[in-house]
């Protein structure tokens, strides 16, 4: 069976085998996210635990190129300081919305995982990844403190890693994520989605009710601590947009890609 796009173009939903497929479907723009790609995703991941034909979920890049670069940068420098409480509420909603599922959720990751990409991933039950996708959390290089980010890194790795991904802005290669627990299972690009549909399968196996309740119990124990880290994101970005940091390094930014862009037509 086959369900339409619910928002098209910036997510794909199909349902093969009792599994609910989401594709982010911007490569143009890495699949970042944007205000009309954060509805759909939230839109249909709603739509597919709902859905009693679907039994576990996968969320994946519609092509190789990355699983999600994150946040929009065109979208976050036109945001202004009395529209960051709204903007960090709409990417909450869209975590939570991964958080709140019912039903087991397997991320497929290739390429670019960064930012609210990884956050998306780390709000995933399980996370399949290639050897060489990049992870990391770059928001200090634009300057937009990461805040989010260490919270839900923390829930899976140690101090140390923590601050190396968040300080520093550096990305690391899917082997090194694997190895340090932020990655459950590798998978070379070839064999990336019939892994994740294996595991999909695996898990939408099992008892529905054992597996609702262990989620419930999951959530519950780490509600408050997300619930704090972003109304810490709204505080910290809004000290950030009122010193003008992120606006101007994001204006270098699209202005360099704009000029490489130009020397490649």
């Amino acid at each position: 069976m086959t369900m339409t796009s619910i928002s098209p173009p910036d997510v794909i939903v199909n349902i093969k085998d009792s599994v609910g497929i989401i594709s982010l479907n911007r490569p143009e723009r890495m699949n970042s996210f944007t205000a009309s790609a954060r509805s759909a995703i939230i839109a249909s991941l709603k739509a597919l635990d709902a859905n009693s034909e679907v039994n576990a979920i996968i969320l994946r890049g519609a092509d190789a190129t990355s699983f999600s670069s994150g946040q929009n940068l065109d979208e976050a420098r036109a945001v202004t300081v009395s529209g960051i409480a709204p903007w960090q509420e709409h990417q909450r909603a869209m975590y939570q919305a991964i958080r709140d599922l019912e039903k087991p959720c397997v991320a497929a990751v290739d390429g670019i995982y960064v930012g609210g990409g990884m956050h998306v991933a780390l709000c995933s039950d399980w996370r399949i990844a290639t050897p060489n996708s990049k992870w990391g959390q770059p928001e200090v290089k634009v300057g937009v403190a990461s805040v989010v980010g260490p919270y839900l890194i923390g829930l899976h790795v140690g101090w140390t890693q923590n601050v190396q991904l968040c300080v520093s802005g550096e990305t690391i290669s899917g082997q090194r994520a694997y190895e340090i627990g932020l990655v459950t299972q590798l998978a070379e690009p070839s064999e990336l989605y019939e892994q994740a549909m294996e595991r999909a399968k695996r898990l939408s196996s099992l008892p529905r009710s054992a597996v609702r309740l262990t989620k419930k119990r999951l959530r519950d124990v780490t509600q408050a601590g997300f619930d704090e880290a972003c109304a810490a994101g709204i505080r910290a970005q809004t000290e950030c947009y009122e010193l003008g940091e992120p606006q101007a390094m994001m204006a270098r930014f699209i202005e360099r890609r704009s000029a490489a862009r130009d020397k490649t037509v």
